[in-house]
C-alpha cells in the first residue's frame, strides 16, 4: 500500500536566539588591512586566521618549536620543488640550521644535479617521447655513473648513501651552481640528504652505466638513514615538542617512504606521538592525505597547505625566519 505523505508545516519548527548559536566566524578575526608599507611580520599577522591561514600558521610554529626543542624538521622534497625555482629556500633553511634533514625521489635528484651542473633542466616530454630521445642526453647519465663509481670506493662501510655521494661529488667537482644544489648544500652543511629510487622510473634508469650500478644499494643504505632521522623525531621528554616532517611535492614515492620509515622507528622503540607532519602541494593526493597527514600521526598533529610551491614555500621561509 503506497503511504500518502503532504508537505509539512514549516510553523511548527522550533527555533532559539541567534545568539545562542556557537559560530565558527567572528568580525573580530577578520583581515585586518596592512598599510602599503608594511613589513612581512605585519602582513602576516593581518591574514585572516581560518583555513589555509590556520594549518601554515601551526606548521611554522610547529617547526619553530622543533627547532628550540633540538628536535629534526625534515623537508621530503618532489621534483617541482626544483622545477619551479624553490632550491635557493630550501638551502637558505639548511643554511640557517632550520631544515635538518632532506629526503627527495630520483626525479628531484637530477634535477638538483642538472640545475648544478649546466643551470637548466627539466625537458618538455611531448616534444620528445615520440621519436625516442627523451631521457637520451649524455651528461646526467654519466654524472650519475661517476659519483656512483666514487661511491663504492666510499661506501665500504655500507653508511654512506645515494644522497651523500651525489652531494659530494658536486661539491668536488666545484660544480658552477653548487649555491642552487640542495643536495650539494646539505653535503656541505653535514644534513643528512637521502634519495629514495623507484627503479624504473627516473631517465638515468634507461642508461646502460647506471643501470649496472649500485643505484638500488645505495639508495636502501638511505632508506635505513631516513629511518634513524625519524627516530630522532621522538620527543626527547615527555610533554616536549617532536620533530617535523613536511611533504612537499610529492603524491607517491616519499609518502610510501614515510609511511615504512615510520613503521622502522616506532618499530625500535621510538615514541612519534608528538611528531608534527605537513603536506605542501597544489592539490590533496590520496597517499600524502593518508600516509603523512592522516594514519601515521596523532589527530591534529598533520596540516594541509594547498597552493603552488612558488607561492607558498617563499610565505614559509619568510614566516619561519621572522618568527625564529
Amino acid at each position: 500500500m503506497t503511504r500518502r505523505y503532504r508537505p509539512v508545516d514549516l510553523g511548527k519548527l522550533k527555533t532559539y536566539a541567534i545568539r545562542d548559536r556557537a559560530h565558527k566566524f567572528d568580525i573580530e578575526a577578520m583581515a585586518v588591512l596592512p598599510p602599503k608599507s608594511a613589513s612581512f611580520r605585519d602582513w602576516f599577522d593581518a591574514l585572516p586566521p581560518y583555513l589555509g591561514v590556520r594549518e601554515l600558521r601551526a606548521v611554522v610554529d610547529a617547526v619553530a618549536a622543533a627547532r628550540r626543542a633540538d628536535r629534526p624538521v625534515v623537508f621530503a622534497l618532489g621534483a617541482h620543488v626544483v622545477k619551479v625555482g624553490c632550491s635557493p629556500i630550501i638551502c637558505d633553511l639548511i643554511e640557517r640550521q632550520i631544515v635538518t634533514a632532506i629526503a627527495m625521489n630520483g626525479a628531484t635528484a637530477i634535477h638538483d644535479v642538472e640545475v648544478a651542473t649546466i643551470g637548466q633542466t627539466s625537458e618538455e616530454v611531448g616534444d620528445t617521447i615520440n621519436d625516442g630521445s627523451f631521457g637520451m642526453v649524455e651528461e646526467t647519465p654519466k654524472f650519475f655513473a661517476d659519483a656512483l663509481g666514487k661511491g663504492d670506493q666510499k661506501g665500504a662501510s655500507d653508511e654512506i648513501g645515494l644522497g651523500a655521494v651525489l652531494g659530494d661529488s658536486l661539491n668536488r667537482i666545484k660544480a658552477p651552481n653548487i649555491d642552487k644544489s640542495i643536495l650539494a648544500t646539505a653535503a656541505r652543511a653535514g644534513v643528512p640528504v637521502t634519495v629514495h629510487v623507484a627503479l624504473g622510473t627516473d631517465t638515468i634508469h634507461m642508461h646502460k652505466l647506471v643501470a649496472e650500478s649500485d643505484l638500488g644499494r645505495l639508495s636502501t643504505v638511505d632508506f635505513r638513514l631516513i629511518c634513524d632521522v625519524l627516530g630522532d623525531c621522538a620527543s626527547a621528554k615527555a610533554g616536549q615538542p617532536g620533530g617535523v616532517w613536511c611533504n612537499i611535492g610529492s603524491a607517491v614515492i616519499l609518502p610510501e617512504v614515510f609511511l615504512k620509515a615510520i613503521a622502522v622507528a616506532r618499530n625500535l622503540g621510538n615514541n612519534l606521538d608528538e611528531l608534527v607532519t605537513a603536506n605542501f602541494d597544489m592539490i590533496r593526493h590520496y597517499r600524502p592525505s593518508q600516509n603523512v597527514i592522516g594514519r601515521s600521526v596523532k589527530p591534529g598533529h598533520g596540516h594541509h597547505v594547498t597552493g603552488h610551491h612558488e607561492i607558498m614555500l617563499p610565505l614559509l621561509r619568510q614566516a619561519l625566519i621572522e618568527i625564529m
